[in-house]
């Protein structure tokens, strides 16, 4: 395998970047009762967004990069990542959250590069806006399609690896799918199913 490309949210953080947010603002359980029925499946992950970051307006950009340069990394991540580059491959991350916490994040937990969503701030507090590389259901396969044409990987030689609904578009675009700690709807995509928070767990699989 050459590429390998790891969901955010739930994945490589133990937890919804979106909804550490929303409890700053005392929201975080109606926020995550969106999020919960966005990552099964049964929501459209474009409106659920809109509607969950346009809950978050007027919080402060500050409380929103203090929370994201403080998320709780899951158990594993840089180990696995390190080794999974010793092995020769590219890592690289995909999330339907925010640069605020993956970029912070990608020299910490050591993979290549991260495609995710911005929140747009005015004067010092979130707007309630957001755009980004990973806004729609079929996101992350049209990037993972278009990072395979950029350095000629093939499916056979692409892992990936994510939780949940808005992982499916590059599952069908892999030879090698993760579904970790994951929703019933990836699962029943997968080919390796780890159910412990513990991502090392997929170098004995590999």
């Amino acid at each position: 395998m050459k590429l390998c490309v790891f969901d955010f949210d739930s994945t490589l953080m133990d937890g919804e970047t979106i909804d550490f947010f929303a409890e700053a603002l005392g929201i975080g359980e109606q926020v995550s009762e969106i999020t919960e029925r966005a990552m099964a499946g049964e929501l459209d992950f474009f409106e659920s967004l809109q509607e969950r970051v346009g809950l978050l307006k007027g919080l402060d950009f500050s409380k929103v990069e203090e929370i994201s340069h403080n998320l709780p990394y899951m158990p594993g991540a840089i180990e696995t990542i390190a080794a999974l580059k010793k092995r020769g491959m590219t890592v690289v991350c995909f999330s339907g959250g925010f640069r605020t916490a993956t970029s912070y994040a990608k020299d910490i937990l050591g993979y290549d590069a991260d495609f995710s969503n911005a929140l747009h701030v005015k004067d010092g507090k979130l707007t309630g806006l957001v755009g980004g590389d990973m806004m729609f259901n079929f996101s992350k396969g049209d990037m993972l399609v278009r990072l395979q044409n950029i350095l000629g990987v093939s499916e056979a030689e692409t892992m990936v690896c994510g939780d949940g609904a808005n992982d499916l578009s590059m599952f069908a675009h892999a030879g090698t799918r993760v579904a970790f700690c994951a929703r019933e709807v990836l699962k029943k995509e997968a080919n390796i199913i780890i159910d412990e928070k513990d991502l090392t767990l997929i170098l004995e699989k590999i």
